[in-house]
């Protein structure tokens, strides 16, 4: 076969994929499995779908990450119910998060124009990784709630903050702050913590894809596609979540947030 052959049969490969049918499954496949990841594991789900749009339904990275925060609104909307439903959420204290968190993304968003992110970037990664190594150390008890007191809503507040920040800064989704926060700081249950995060995501989701509907960012059947997949899909990521042990729950959590430092640090080489 020639290298003119080869290049032709590439290309149609490409096309292929890019047909209007074929886009579709793809991007129902993507929903499915952010779905699932957010329902199981409290998160957001776009340390999955961002790369997964951007390299196999062929979207750049901004529009991929629009899309998959307008997507994660109704997932966290109802999987934060599912949580609810089954006693495992705590409203007060997601409310509390969810203030911090809107005033965080805005500062973020604002710091992103004015800051050299390298030493950041670097920074927070190594927060991951100490947090991962946490993690490994502690197995949420079920069943434990949070105590509040004065102290811990200003805490909590400052969580929130930071979840904001490192949102508006990075990309990255509040789950991988949250989680860990309610479990370490705070004392809840895994289940407590993963359907609290999905709550605290909905107004941050929200505030964050009105300001790229503004930025012409949000293409909607795309969308509607990965939405609906993705909301479907947390169903069967709750259901996993109740069931699994807390220890092996736990062990998946830090490969999440490993996962998420090998991504960041692959982005931060890229942009030396």
């Amino acid at each position: 076969m020639t290298e003119h052959d080869t290049s032709v049969r590439d290309h149609a490969a490409a096309d292929a994929l890019h047909t209007p049918p074929r886009r579709w499954l793809v991007l129902a496949i993507v929903g499915l499995l952010g779905g699932l990841l957010s329902g199981l594991l409290g998160v957001g789900g776009g340390i999955l779908m961002v790369p997964l749009l951007v390299g196999l339904a062929g979207m750049d990275q901004r529009r991929a990450a629009a899309t998959s925060l307008a997507a994660i609104v109704p997932t966290a909307i109802v999987g934060s119910a599912n949580y609810l439903v089954n006693g495992h959420i705590d409203l007060v204290a997601g409310l509390v998060i969810a203030v911090g968190a809107v005033v965080g993304a805005m500062i973020g968003s604002a710091l992103l124009a004015r800051l050299s992110l390298a030493w950041l970037r670097w920074t927070f990664i190594a927060l991951i990784v100490i947090v991962a190594i946490r993690m490994l150390l502690v197995t949420p008890i079920r069943g434990d709630t949070v105590e509040l007191s004065i102290g811990v809503v200003l805490s909590m507040l400052a969580v929130g903050l930071l979840m904001g920040i490192a949102s508006g800064l990075f990309g990255i989704g509040g789950g991988l702050i949250a989680v860990p926060a309610l479990i370490i700081l705070f004392g809840a249950s895994d289940l407590v913590a993963k359907g609290t995060s999905l709550l605290v995501m909905i107004p941050t989701g929200i505030t964050g894809t009105l300001r790229n509907r503004a930025n012409k960012l949000i293409d909607l059947p795309s969308v509607l596609v990965v939405g609906v997949a993705a909301t479907a899909a947390s169903f069967g990521g709750v259901a996993l979540a109740l069931w699994l042990p807390a220890a092996v729950a736990n062990m998946l959590f830090v490969a999440l947030l490993l996962l998420a430092s090998v991504q960041l640090s692959v982005q931060a080489i890229r942009r030396r």
